[in-house]
């Protein structure tokens, strides 16, 4: 398999002093954000010019020499500052392009900047692992040498690096280039993804498996509503330690809750990788699914309080992401296939798998009923869809008792 990167995270434990020197360089780099974006902003309303990344790259120069602080600042570093604008307003411009919602670029605050990287290894920062890959240290350029606590699951070779600020304190995020490796299984299935179950498995009629949803986020709501009326309390009147104590809380209440839906999203690909080589799923939209019910003041939503419930059900199990981490999974272990339907074309929900009759069904009919006799849940019966239309797409007939190629005409 060619060499690919991925993405390493370790924790980094800076002394007192070191600490403060890195919030220092997080503040030049937040303030050097903003300064490009503000440089931007006036070029345009002023001059009508657009400024793009080279042009404000050989402003750094300049900079260095006004502003005598930006020397403790890699220079390399402060061109990746300027690359993550770069991208910002790229992303912009093709949002607009799509007919998206646009999201402007906006300025940061100290607390809301993620933090500040290196383009090369060497140049900056100098990471040395332990035995293993098992934690390590890491050399900042005008910081020190500090601990680093984590573990790589393919060790190779040091590209990049971003130094990352987070409720927990600071992060080391490598870019590692790699030759991953991933043992796969030799069993084919239908996927279908949901709420009440986070992953409905078909290997054929009567044969199913499932992954439970165990709703991360209900599991932490009541500690959550609890740390958010204490930051209401604080908040009122005079701003104290109080307050920055309980917003700090908040934040830390939702970051654990992150990081075990994370974590519950690599295992759960890492389980489906192992045991499969060909995976059938559906093409899943997080925005579109997740779209407010409010409607307009001319014409207001329904059921609004519960279609946000709904949203953040969804959210909670991170459709997108399990998406994307499946697929880099089966890459990795070469021979797993994963195919993601188109659902426009291919209906998995409301198609009878033993027939192939079309009938939109309501979200809340749970169970699939046909009139040729087949029977289900209405996950299994979307699971087992997709894994006939998959097999089909394959040039492969569809597990006996299945419908074949001759199928009733999809409803348009």
């Amino acid at each position: 398999m060619p060499l690919v990167n991925r993405r390493v995270t370790y924790k980094l434990y800076p002394s007192e002093s070191q600490e403060a020197a890195m919030w220092k360089v997080h503040k030049l780099h937040c303030d050097l954000y903003n300064a490009a974006l503000q440089e931007r902003n006036d070029a345009y309303r002023l001059a009508g010019k657009s400024i793009g990344f080279t042009a404000q790259c050989k402003s750094l120069t300049a900079i260095r020499a006004e502003h005598p602080e930006y020397l403790a600042v890699n220079a390399q570093s402060a061109q990746v500052t300027l690359k993550r604008l770069d991208l910002a307003f790229a992303a912009f411009f093709r949002r607009v392009e799509e007919g998206e919602e646009p999201g402007y670029p906006r300025f940061k605050s100290y607390g809301r900047f993620p933090g500040f990287g290196f383009k090369t290894h060497g140049d900056g920062f100098q990471f040395t692992p332990g035995p293993g890959w098992v934690n390590g240290k890491l050399k900042l350029s005008g910081v020190g040498t500090m601990q680093a606590r984590g573990e790589a699951r393919t060790p190779g070779t040091v590209i990049r690096a971003d130094i990352m600020r987070k409720v927990d304190g600071w992060f080391l995020s490598l870019v590692v280039e790699c030759e991953p490796h991933r043992e796969c299984g030799d069993r084919e299935a239908g996927l279908d993804w949901g709420v009440e179950t986070f992953a409905t498995l078909a290997y054929g009629p009567g044969e199913y498996d499932a992954f439970e949803n165990d709703r991360l986020l209900n599991a932490e709501a009541e500690a959550i509503k609890q740390e958010q009326r204490a930051l209401s309390k604080a908040l009122r009147g005079n701003r104290s330690n109080r307050a920055k104590k309980a917003k700090k809380a908040v934040a830390k209440r939702h970051r654990t809750v992150a990081n075990r839906r994370k974590n519950r999203v690599h295992q759960r690909t890492a389980q489906l990788v192992a045991g499969h080589s060909l995976l059938i799923t559906e093409k899943l939209s997080p925005k579109n699914m997740t779209a407010s019910a409010k409607g307009t003041a001319a014409k207001p939503g329904k059921r609004v309080k519960q279609k946000a419930g709904l949203n953040r059900a969804i959210l909670d199990t991170a459709p997108g992401s399990f998406i994307n981490i499946l697929r880099v999974k089966a890459e990795e272990a070469g021979r797993c296939q994963v195919i993601v339907l188109n659902t426009r074309k291919h209906r998995p929900s409301q198609t009878c798998p033993g027939c192939g009759a079309v009938r939109k069904k309501e979200l809340s009919e749970r169970e699939h009923i046909c009139g040729c006799g087949f029977r289900a849940t209405r996950d299994q019966a979307a699971a087992l869809s997709m894994l006939v239309d998959g097999l089909k797409l394959l040039g492969r007939e569809p597990c006996p008792g299945l419908r074949g190629p001759e199928t009733i005409p999809r409803a348009a």
